[in-house]
């Protein structure tokens, strides 16, 4: 192709494969960024999967790109390291544009699934079958139960949506207090007083200055006993030193995607527990990952060909 109107660099061929045929004058180039770009002009480059340090976006330094998207929601850490006068978009939802929404439902799925797993108890189950045995139990329900999500984007709300289906009282709090269609928001300098009457506190906020170890000693105190705390934010959200305290004495339960460090080492402490159920950061690899951030490239492609903002754009350096 000659003259390309628009020129896009995929990191993999599976996601070359999932997005197929693109408008005519579009250009598809094969780049993981591990490399020297192949061409001298890349509009709209996609960056691998879980992967935006520094070796990697140093890679557009001088390279005319109008848009850098990534794979995943979470953009910690991606201003320290993307070099001047480049736009990035995340794989969050847009309100606006089902077609954006990548890994919301994924881990809202896995989010459920850790919470009716800590609540009835499936752990222990498995772990009895392991050894042979018939070990029936009573374990706390889900229906009935107050929930509060901390951290209202478009995962966040992904949640919420899944959890009234199982009759349960949600709260919902956000960086800034406000009203919706279903009612209040709460702002963070309220998560004080609400969290004594959660029976579960979901984690869904972005990495950032504010929030690392947000969820320290204190926090964890305000938290009723036996109640669960689901992270499936960043790790650094919470403060490990204090929830092994809070955990280790069997007070408090723990469900957690994303752990600190991340992997977590092999004996740590956090494995051993009963109370504390573990998946090593999968929220959003799914089969659904690939088709859907295919649909989102071809929404850039089709914007930036009619002169139109991208979505999901949150940083511009």
């Amino acid at each position: 192709m000659t003259d390309p109107t628009l020129t896009v660099s995929l990191p993999t061929r599976a996601l070359r494969t999932a997005v197929g045929e693109v408008p005519p004058g579009v250009q598809i180039v094969d780049w993981d960024m591990a490399s020297a770009p192949p061409v001298a002009d890349i509009d709209l480059v996609v960056a691998p999967y879980m992967n935006t340090g520094a070796s990697v976006l140093g890679r557009l330094t001088g390279l005319p790109v109008r848009l850098v998207q990534s794979q995943s929601i979470g953009y910690d850490g991606v201003a320290d390291y993307l070099p001047e006068h480049l736009v990035f978009a995340n794989a969050n939802a847009n309100a606006n544009a089902n077609a954006s929404s990548v890994h919301e439902p994924s881990t809202a799925e896995l989010t459920v699934a850790l919470i009716l797993a800590s609540q009835r108890g499936i752990p222990d189950f498995v772990r009895a079958a392991a050894e042979g045995r018939w070990a029936p139990a009573i374990h706390p329900s889900l229906a009935d139960r107050t929930v509060l999500i901390i951290g209202y984007g478009g995962v966040g709300r992904a949640i919420e949506s899944r959890l009234l289906a199982f009759e349960t009282t949600i709260v919902r709090v956000a960086s800034t207090a406000r009203t919706d269609e279903h009612g209040q928001i709460h702002g963070v300098s309220e998560i004080a007083g609400l969290l004594p009457s959660a029976d579960i506190v979901v984690l869904a906020v972005p990495l950032s200055d504010t929030t690392t170890g947000m969820v320290d000693d204190p926090f964890l105190s305000l938290m009723r006993d036996g109640s669960l705390l689901v992270n499936i934010a960043r790790g650094p959200v919470v403060d490990t030193d204090s929830l092994l305290k809070h955990v280790s004495t069997g007070r408090l339960r723990a469900a957690l995607d994303v752990t600190e460090p991340e992997p977590l080492p092999q004996g740590h402490p956090l494995f051993a527990l009963p109370n504390v159920l573990i998946s090593p950061h999968v929220g959003g690899a799914t089969s659904a990952m690939m088709p859907r951030m295919a649909r989102l490239v071809h929404t850039q492609i089709d914007r930036m060909l009619r002169g139109e903002e991208p979505l999901n754009v949150v940083l511009r350096t």
